[in-house]
């Protein structure tokens, strides 16, 4: 298809030339006969006037010689003897009497000629003594020459016709225009040659030059063989190939910012579509099509609102159109696990007409998660102060009122405001850790640490409690798991908080297991009890500040509600995960993950 060499197709250049070579032949053709009648017209013309002039002269010298020797007498028969005379040679000589009628011919009898009054050159010499004309004679059947004068012969006025046939004016006109169109015919042949061979070398560089303008439009930029003459066409040769260049300079820069572009607004996490002035879809990123829940489609040119189903994205998009200005608003999507955005639609605007929208759907669902843990965190931290000083205030008061003096009362008041001083400094230890654990200003010391350690010294402590409430704390043992890298007294805080939950949570009677495991890169260590269980919809939130599924239970038990938070929090600072499987009435195990001592090693790298 391409013609890389190049030299034109043949069957452009027969296009080309049947086009154009043939308009400018018939063009040229058109003038060369325009000319030649012009030329022949005029010539003929002038070669006629030429013969005329030379036959009249010739007819003034016959009539010259005849007025020098006039007849001898004005009968008729004299006259017919001096008029046969006078024609030899060809010419013609006839007789008229001033009213036209023929007194005598060279050639014919007087008696079968007509009047010749109403001829122009008789009626010419009548008038003025000497008449001509050029004139179809209607008995020679040719052109003749007339040349008529008056004359007094032997005291009677009579009118002296010559007539001279041209039939050499037709032969010479005749060969004139032979000679003329033969010679012209042969110059246009060589002339016609030599343009065509011409024309067809300029023919073929100009279908180079439409080619080569084609394989540009089709985006083949290579550039043409240098031409090596020195006229407008090479400069035209070498302006397409400068422009070329450029053209493909330009198409490579400007490809290059579009995949750039394509791959920048791919990858960012915000949503990103354009919607063009018919509400179309024509470019959207994998982020806005998983927010907008847009199924995996061919989508570019599509109807938004085939696309799009939610009701407050349309609206925002139909607001930015019918404004023409910036519109933001919040959405949120999704029924089961819903997502908070933030959304901006913004006019695209070519000169001053608007050519779009662009939207860009910004996730704040983990900011709106926060403002509400925030929000959470307050309320929660409000209502836990407010119960251990609420109770403090009043026993204090209940003591400064009188209750000293009550023996009976006042140690189990004094014993009420301590309990609730402790629940007080408890909080507020808690608090602080969290917060230091937050803020990364937790002191950690990563020894070598061994499970049996971490797990002998809780299940010493959670023993008594459990055997207080008739449980049974079982251990399961195992040998040869791989040494952990950790702070030893944060892993068994975490593991000890898991054991209090399991007590708090669990009836008289109940189980509580405690078990580990190992792979190749982490030891998971499990707590599993035989409590009340978790809810499904809590699952995800046990690990939230405050956030209680038995609030009543935890509170009489002494929890702050922080211990699950502060866990995962330990936990994810050695690198591991805690996560929980739980059913409502069947129980709740708790696994901790932490990376053995080589794979934390590698992950702090």
């Amino acid at each position: 298809m391409e013609n890389r060499g190049g030299a034109m197709p043949d069957r452009t250049g027969f296009r080309f030339r049947n086009r154009l070579f043939w308009k400018i032949g018939i063009v040229y053709l058109l003038l060369f006969l325009l000319v030649m009648s012009v030329l022949d017209i005029y010539f003929v013309r002038a070669v006629k006037r030429e013969y005329s002039e030379a036959a009249f002269s010739q007819l003034e010298y016959i009539s010259a010689l005849a007025l020098n020797n006039p007849p001898s007498a004005s009968s008729r028969p004299v006259l017919a003897e001096w008029s046969g005379r006078l024609s030899k040679g060809g010419i013609r000589l006839t007789l008229l009497t001033m009213s036209g009628e023929v007194l005598a011919d060279s050639e014919e009898s007087p008696s079968g000629m007509g009047n010749h009054e109403e001829r122009p050159e008789i009626r010419d010499a009548i008038a003025s003594g000497t008449g001509r004309a050029l004139r179809y004679s209607t008995t020679q059947k040719r052109e003749l020459a007339y040349l008529a004068r008056t004359v007094e012969l032997n005291g009677r006025k009579i009118v002296m016709r010559f007539s001279l046939p041209l039939y050499r004016l037709d032969e010479g006109v005749a060969d004139f225009r032979k000679r003329l169109w033969g010679i012209s015919l042969l110059i246009v042949t060589l002339a016609g040659g030599i343009t065509l061979a011409f024309f067809r070398s300029v023919s073929d560089r100009i279908g180079r030059l439409s080619e080569f303008s084609r394989m540009v439009a089709e985006g083949n930029f290579r550039p043409m063989p240098i031409d090596l003459n020195n006229d407008e066409l090479a400069e035209l040769a070498g302006t397409l190939n400068e422009t070329a260049l450029k053209l493909d300079q330009t198409i490579s820069t400007l490809k290059q910012e579009r995949n750039q572009s394509a791959a920048i607004l791919a990858s960012m996490e915000e949503g990103v579509a354009v919607i063009d002035t018919d509400r179309r879809v024509i470019f959207c990123n994998n982020a806005f099509r998983e927010a907008a829940g847009i199924a995996p489609m061919k989508w570019e040119g599509r109807p938004v609102v085939e696309l799009i189903r939610h009701s407050d994205l349309l609206s925002l998009i139909q607001k930015a159109a019918t404004d023409n200005e910036v519109v933001h608003g919040d959405v949120v999507v999704g029924s089961v696990r819903t997502r908070s955005f933030d959304v901006t639609c913004a006019p695209v605007r070519s000169s001053s007409t608007p050519a779009g929208i662009v939207m860009v759907l910004h996730d704040i669902t983990e900011i709106r998660r926060l403002e509400r843990v925030r929000r959470d965190f307050v309320a929660n931290v409000s209502h836990e102060l407010r119960t251990p000083l609420t109770a403090i205030r009043g026993f204090a008061e209940t003591l400064l009122e009188g209750g000293l003096d009550d023996d009976t009362n006042r140690r189990g008041f004094v014993e009420i405001i301590h309990q609730h001083a402790l629940r007080l400094s408890r909080l507020t230890d808690d608090l602080l850790r969290l917060a230091r654990i937050e803020a990364g200003k937790l002191s950690l010391e990563f020894t070598p640490v061994a499970v049996d350690d971490i797990v002998a010294a809780c299940v010493e402590t959670a023993d008594v409690k459990a055997r207080q409430k008739g449980l049974v704390l079982e251990v399961v043992p195992v040998s040869n798991l791989p040494l952990l890298t950790g702070d030893l007294p944060s892993l068994q805080s975490v593991l000890q908080e898991l054991l209090d939950n399991a007590i708090r949570y669990s009836s008289e009677g109940g189980r509580i297991t405690i078990a580990a495991a190992a792979s190749e890169s982490e030891v998971v260590i499990s707590v599993s009890d035989t409590g009340i269980g978790i809810p499904k919809t809590d699952q995800y939130r046990i690990f939230e500040r405050f956030y209680r599924t038995d609030p009543a239970r935890s509170r009489e038990s002494g929890g702050t509600g922080l211990g699950l938070s502060i866990a995962k929090h330990l936990v994810e600072a050695h690198g591991g995960r805690i996560r929980v499987e739980s059913a409502v009435g069947a129980g709740s195990t708790f696994y901790i993950h932490l990376p053995v001592q080589g794979a934390h090693q590698l992950l702090n790298r």
